[in-house]
């Protein structure tokens, strides 16, 4: 079986366990390959850079690196029948949002199933960047499928929104 190692922040009382998010709180999940910039495909990911957002900042929770990356060529290797996609999935659940380069559809139907909305990037970007595009789409008119996982993460929003439906 693969190791996953999560690196948390470590406080005066010692490491934290397994943060859990706060109400009020949208937990965002990165696939990179460098803890600089959203670079990386879901399944191939050495790590994902996990931040809490609020409409107001960001402060990272913590880096989960599973320590081996595919090529991205689309073929997996066999790694001792463990289920690379379910370790990852089990990993990000706590999180609403999950941004990555491509994601295949299996893989995505086990991320929704998990509650994480994930969300294709067509090209690699840093991760302030993406961090600041979400705190944009909070502080501004949420799209419908954002206003949902902003209720099941208990963000009130601070202005109400209507629907486009006659």
């Amino acid at each position: 079986m693969t190791a996953v190692r999560r690196l948390s922040l470590v406080t005066e009382e010692g490491p934290a366990p397994a943060p859990e998010c706060p109400k009020g709180v949208l937990r965002v999940a990165i696939a990179t390959q460098d803890l600089k910039r959203l670079n990386a495909h879901f399944g191939s990911a050495k790590l994902f850079a996990v931040y809490d957002v609020t409409p107001t900042g960001w402060e990272i929770v913590e880096a989960v690196d599973f320590g081996e990356a595919t090529d991205e060529s689309g073929k997996h290797t066999n790694d001792g029948g463990t289920d690379r996609i379910a370790m990852r999935v089990e990993a990000l659940k706590g999180c609403h949002l999950l941004f990555c380069l491509a994601i295949g559809g299996p893989s995505a139907a086990k991320v929704v199933s998990a509650k994480i909305h994930p969300i294709k990037v067509p090209e690699p970007s840093s991760i302030e960047e993406v961090l600041m595009r979400t705190q944009t789409m909070l502080k501004t008119a949420p799209p419908p499928w954002l206003r949902k996982v902003l209720a099941d993460a208990g963000m009130g929003l601070a202005k109400p929104f209507f629907d486009d439906e006659d």
